[in-house]
């Protein structure tokens, strides 16, 4: 059960969210989460990217999110319809910044996601979705053991105790090595083709 009465209330109150500034993170943008608490799918990213800066910022709203949204097109939702009718967040809400040892963004740390973790749980308790997509590893290990390799993921799907049906994804980061093995892509065509059919089937 939500300690808040309504996901509008959850937004003003995560707006203001300092919990990992006050433990002395450099967080690099304020919360980055959009949808109506009647989404009967949610998207869990893993934190929001370097577009957190925009001037109207939204959750996969840089190149990331174009690859995202080409798949969901081949689902057959467009952007506009996904972001209209779905909930979109992340692990952790506000972009942790540059990885200085990398061109990417920097992972957060566990301590991080565990700061963020009671709001992904008010999400989650308000929103009661049907379907989760969790995208990306530090998503995908809400729901998935950590040890289990992505190829064994994806492309799968499962019930979880709440009767929630999860269907991994992996990032859609243009910069990952993931797609460049064939099998790795085959994978991600199976994890499409289930979301089709349940997509069909619940009359998403």
């Amino acid at each position: 059960m939500s300690t808040y009465p309504d996901i509008e209330t959850l937004h003003k109150h995560l707006a203001q969210c300092r919990r990992c500034a006050e433990a002395g993170f450099r967080i690099e943008s304020t919360p980055v989460v959009s949808g109506k608490q009647s989404a009967r799918l949610m998207v869990i990213g893993q934190a929001p990217g370097i577009d957190a800066f925009a001037p109207n910022p939204r959750p996969f709203g840089g190149d990331s999110g174009a690859r995202l949204f080409r798949w969901m097109a081949r689902v057959g939702w467009s952007e506009e319809e996904f972001r209209e009718k779905f909930y979109i967040t992340a692990v952790t809400k506000c972009f942790p910044g540059s990885d200085p040892k990398s061109n990417g963004d920097r992972v957060p740390t566990v301590t991080e996601r565990r700061l963020c973790r009671p709001w992904l749980d008010a999400e989650l308790a308000l929103i009661q979705p049907e379907v989760i997509l969790p995208v990306g590893r530090l998503a995908i290990n809400l729901f998935y053991p950590p040890k289990l390799k992505l190829i064994e993921v994806i492309g799968d799907h499962k019930v979880d105790e709440q009767g929630r049906i999860i269907v991994p994804l992996p990032h859609p980061s243009g910069a990952s090595r993931w797609f460049n093995e064939p099998r790795n892509v085959a994978r991600l065509e199976l994890a499409l083709y289930r979301l089709k059919l349940l997509k069909e089937q619940l009359d998403l």
